[in-house]
C-alpha cells in the first residue's frame, strides 16, 4: 500500500499508482473549484495571515485541508441582550463535509421536546424516566440495563449526558431510535434547519434498509409502561440531490480499493445550519421562534450544564483520567490535556470521523467577559485514503483547533465592548 502511495520523483508509477493518482488530480479539482455560493470575510482571513507558522499550510492549500469557519461576534445592550455579528472563511453549504458526532446534537434537543410533547399529552414521563430499547428486525439491538447510571437503567436525560460528555455513540443511536429517523430530519427542517441530512446509526455496519428502521421503545416506571412505540420504518428518508465522493480510494477489510469513497447515503449537516442550532440553544430569545425547540427552564439549564461540563467534573457517568478537560473540547484546547480554569467554559459539540475533524462552540471567559461563536471543520487526511486509521488528527487538526481557538480568544480579549456580559443564566452547578 505504501508504494502505491509514495512515489519518486523520478520514478514511474505502476498502473494502479497511475489510476490514484489520476483519481486524487480529479478529486483535488472538484473541491478546489470555487463553489458560487462560497462566503469569506477579510477579518477572518487578515487573522489566519498574520500567524503563518500556524495556518501557511491551509492559506496555501485549501483544497488538501478543506476549511470552513464561521466566527460570530457577539455584543450585548444595557439590559444584556445580544447582537450578532458573522464572519466567514470558505463557509460553503454545498461543500460537504462528513458532519460526525455532531448530529447528536440535534438528537438530544429533539427528544428533550419529544419528552415535553409526552407531558403535555398526560404522560408521567422526563428525562430521568427509563427508557427500554426492544428489537424487531434484523441489525437490531435491545438495551434494558445501563450500568453507567447512578440507578442502573437507561434513560433519555443519561443518554444525553453522555453524548454531550464524551460522544458516546451508543447514546446517540438510541435517541435515534426514540426518535425515529423520519421524525428527526422532519421536526428539524420545519424548524428551518434544511441543510442537514441525518440518516443512519453511528458506529454499527447497517444497510440503509435497516437504518429506515428503528427499534420499538418504552418509556417505564416501577415495571408499568407508560409509553409505548413501536417500531418506526421511514418512507420519507432524504437523499442527497447529487453523487458525493471524496479522496482516492479506500480500505475494504485488508485491501485497497481504489476508487473514491461514496459519502452519498452518508450524514450531512452544514456548519452554518450547525451554529444557528446552538445559537438557538444557549439564545433562544434572539432567534426566530421557529428555530427554537420546545425546553423548559429546566431543560436549558441541563444542557448548559453538560454542554459546558469535564468529564472529572461529573458524578455519573464515572470517567477515568483518559477522558481528559479537551477530550470533547478541540477549539482552544484540542492540543493539550491540560486541566481547564474554572472560568473558561467551552458549550459546544464536536465530532471527528473519516479525517474530518469538528467543533461547533461557544466560548467564555466568565471573569473577562469574553465571550463568543466559533465553529470549524478541517480535514485531516492527506493520502486520501479512507478506513486506514492514518488521519491526521494529531499533526494537522488538532493543532489547527486549538490554535484557531486561541487566536480568535486572544482577538476578542481585546477587542472593546461596549457593556460587559451577564453570565448569569450560564453559571451552572456542576456535578463536583
Amino acid at each position: 500500500m505504501k508504494s502505491l502511495r509514495k512515489l519518486s520523483k523520478n520514478s514511474v508509477a505502476a498502473p494502479g499508482a497511475r489510476h490514484l493518482q489520476l483519481l486524487g488530480l480529479v478529486w483535488l479539482l472538484s473541491v478546489c473549484s470555487p463553489s458560487v455560493a462560497q462566503k469569506t470575510d477579510k477579518l477572518l482571513v487578515n487573522l489566519l495571515r498574520k500567524s503563518p507558522e500556524l495556518f501557511g499550510p491551509m492559506l496555501k492549500n485549501p483544497a488538501q485541508y478543506d476549511v470552513q469557519i464561521l466566527y460570530t461576534q457577539i455584543n450585548r445592550d444595557a439590559q444584556n441582550q445580544p447582537t450578532f455579528k458573522t464572519y466567514r472563511y470558505r463557509v460553503d453549504k454545498n461543500r460537504y463535509f462528513y458532519p460526525a458526532s455532531t448530529v447528536k446534537l440535534p438528537a438530544v434537543l429533539l427528544s428533550l421536546e419529544k419528552l415535553n410533547e409526552l407531558k403535555k399529552a398526560g404522560k408521567s414521563v422526563g428525562r430521568d424516566t427509563p427508557l427500554l430499547t426492544d428489537s424487531a428486525f434484523v441489525g437490531q439491538t435491545s438495551v434494558q440495563r445501563d450500568t453507567s447510571a447512578q440507578n442502573g437503567l437507561p434513560s433519555v436525560g443519561h443518554y444525553a449526558k453522555k453524548i454531550l460528555l464524551v460522544s458516546d455513540n451508543d447514546a446517540f443511536n438510541r435517541l435515534y431510535e426514540f426518535m425515529g429517523q423520519c421524525a428527526i430530519n422532519e421536526r428539524l427542517n420545519a424548524k428551518g434547519y434544511r441543510n442537514l441530512r441525518i440518516v443512519h446509526r453511528l458506529s454499527v455496519p447497517l444497510m440503509a434498509e435497516q437504518n429506515r428502521r428503528t427499534n420499538p421503545v418504552r418509556l417505564t416506571n416501577d415495571g408499568q409502561t407508560l409509553v409505548s412505540q413501536p417500531e418506526q420504518i421511514c418512507d420519507k428518508t432524504p437523499r442527497s440531490d447529487s453523487l458525493i465522493r471524496r479522496g482516492i480510494g479506500y480500505m475494504k477489510g485488508d485491501s485497497l480499493v481504489k476508487q473514491p469513497f461514496d459519502f452519498t447515503e452518508k450524514n450531512y449537516f452544514a456548519l452554518e445550519d450547525q451554529q444557528a442550532m446552538l445559537r438557538a440553544v444557549l439564545f433562544p430569545d434572539a432567534v426566530p421562534a421557529r428555530q427554537r425547540f420546545d425546553l423548559t427552564p429546566d431543560d436549558y439549564q441541563f444542557l448548559y450544564q453538560y454542554l459546558s461540563q469535564v468529564p472529572r467534573e461529573t458524578t455519573y457517568p464515572r470517567y477515568d483520567s483518559t477522558f481528559y478537560d479537551s477530550y470533547c473540547k478541540f477549539l482552544l484546547a484540542g492540543d493539550s490535556k491540560r486541566m481547564f480554569p474554572r472560568n473558561l467554559r467551552i458549550f459546544n459539540k464536536v465530532g471527528d470521523a473519516y479525517g474530518y475533524l469538528i467543533d461547533n462552540a461557544y466560548i467564555t471567559d466568565f471573569d473577562t467577559g469574553v465571550e463568543f461563536l466559533l465553529s470549524a471543520v478541517i480535514y485531516c487526511n492527506k493520502d486520501g485514503i479512507f478506513n486506514d486509521d492514518a488521519y491526521d488528527y494529531d499533526t494537522v487538526g488538532f493543532p489547527f483547533m486549538g490554535n484557531l481557538g486561541r487566536v480568535i480568544f486572544d482577538y476578542e480579549s481585546r477587542r472593546k465592548r461596549p457593556y460587559k456580559p451577564n453570565f448569569s443564566s450560564f453559571r451552572v452547578k456542576y456535578d463536583k
